[in-house]
């Protein structure tokens, strides 16, 4: 057996993804292993009314047929023993807080991009041994500590290593080095790239680039030419050549957002308003949290056969007012839906956020007096809402029947993009 001391070189770093495996439906098993383990499981939208859509199934649901954004309908024709759950983000929060941690104890250069995922730099760990013994010393510990699965890809960058973990699932561990990627990867087709999307893989085949291979010996100025600076990246991923570098720093979130699928089709503006103002309410609790303003507002819109469009305006002053941010988003749904069609999916996302404290907002006449006396409301909601529950103080427009209402309720709201439990979770540990 080699020396632990060759596995790591001088100059090149060793990267690990891990990839918890069917991670919500993974953590009620855990939970509760005598209901659920190896049972047919899917976390839906909307359960009641068998009307949502798969959010995950478990690898049971999966041999059975069942897939993420099916709808729960068709699901249970395909599987009628299928046992449907309600989201728990709650929980999975948990469950990723203790994850992480486990992992934390073999680098500190750890960078989380979800709620069920991270890259973690090992390059100076090799007091824990070589890097296939952390990665199964890594998955040993979370399957028993956690009672989770999950795959571990080994890669000298984190392109090659966010690939290689998604080859053996579950729970399982690759190694994937530049010189593999001529036999491992050079025969799939474009969009199998971390990265390539579906309709940026049409139009490589359309320029007769069929294949990772063919895109590997690509003529760079072609590239160049169709898709501008991406495609030097995508010559240079298609080589398993990847420049980015793990950040353990959690930065300030780049956006806040919230979606949600609605129980049955929506048409009527009414509805929609309602919505985005349960949605908007949420999002701006979030940014006020966090001590951020927001200059841009975006919203999601997905009509029932999954076509999704997002629309966006920035301010001329940022804002942390969940009522300023609601009728930006009206006026967006205004101007660019404006034929009543069946809506299935709405969302508000913020961007261009900024630190409360280093944003120059501008007030005129009226706001010099009015702004005060919003932010002082806002301040005194907040507390109300921190100590006695998201619903303790609501408007008459936020009362309803429809998933936006249930995002204030913080067991079954979230995504799996949602890193505030890290944050927050970093600030408790500094603080003691």
């Amino acid at each position: 057996m080699k020396p632990v001391h060759d596995y790591y070189s001088a100059k090149g770093r060793v990267i690990l993804h891990v990839d918890m495996n069917a991670f919500y439906c993974s953590v009620h098993e855990a939970v509760e292993p005598d209901r659920y383990q190896g049972k047919p499981l899917a976390v839906a939208g909307s359960v009641e009314l068998r009307k949502g859509i798969i959010v995950t199934s478990s690898y049971a649901a999966r041999r059975r047929g069942i897939s993420t954004g099916m709808q729960v309908g068709k699901a249970l024709k395909l599987c009628p023993d299928l046992i449907l759950l309600q989201p728990d983000f709650h929980l999975y929060r948990h469950f990723s807080k203790a994850f992480m941690k486990i992992i934390y104890n073999y680098s500190p250069m750890l960078e989380a991009t979800s709620i069920d995922e991270c890259y973690v730099d090992i390059s100076g760990s090799r007091q824990f041994g070589n890097p296939v013994e952390i990665a199964q010393k890594i998955q040993d510990r979370i399957m028993q500590e956690l009672g989770l699965p999950c795959s571990i890809g080994i890669a000298p960058n984190k392109l090659l290593a966010k690939m290689a973990s998604d080859m053996k699932k579950p729970n399982g561990i690759t190694v994937l080095r530049i010189r593999d990627v001529p036999y491992v990867l050079w025969d799939k087709p474009c969009s199998h790239l971390f990265g390539i999307g579906a309709k940026t893989g049409e139009k490589l085949n359309k320029l007769r680039i069929h294949n990772l291979g063919d895109l590997a010996k690509a003529d760079e100025a072609l590239l160049s030419r169709e898709f501008g600076v991406l495609g030097h990246w995508l010559k240079r991923a298609a080589n398993g050549l990847d420049d980015g570098v793990v950040n353990p720093d959690r930065e300030q979130s780049k956006s806040i957002g919230h979606t949600t699928t609605l129980p049955a089709n929506v048409t009527e503006s009414a509805d929609v308003h309602r919505v985005f103002l349960n949605l908007a309410d949420q999002t701006a609790r979030r940014l006020r949290k966090q001590q951020l303003v927001t200059q841009t507002i975006q919203i999601t819109i997905r009509n029932p056969d999954m076509h999704t469009i997002t629309r966006s305006s920035t301010l001329e002053t940022p804002t942390e007012d969940a009522d300023m941010i609601y009728k930006e988003a009206c006026k967006l749904y205004a101007k660019h839906w404006k034929d009543r069609k069946p809506i299935r999916l709405l969302g508000i996302t913020l961007q261009n956020l900024i630190a409360k404290t280093e944003s120059a907002i501008q007030l005129d006449l009226f706001d010099y007096v009015e702004s005060p006396k919003k932010e002082i409301l806002n301040q005194t909601l907040d507390k109300l809402r921190d100590k006695f529950g998201e619903s303790a103080v609501l408007t008459a427009g936020m009362l309803s029947d429809d998933p936006s209402a249930l995002i204030r309720n913080h067991r079954v709201r979230g995504t799996s993009l949602q890193m505030d439990h890290l944050r927050s979770g970093q600030d408790e540990e500094q603080g003691e």
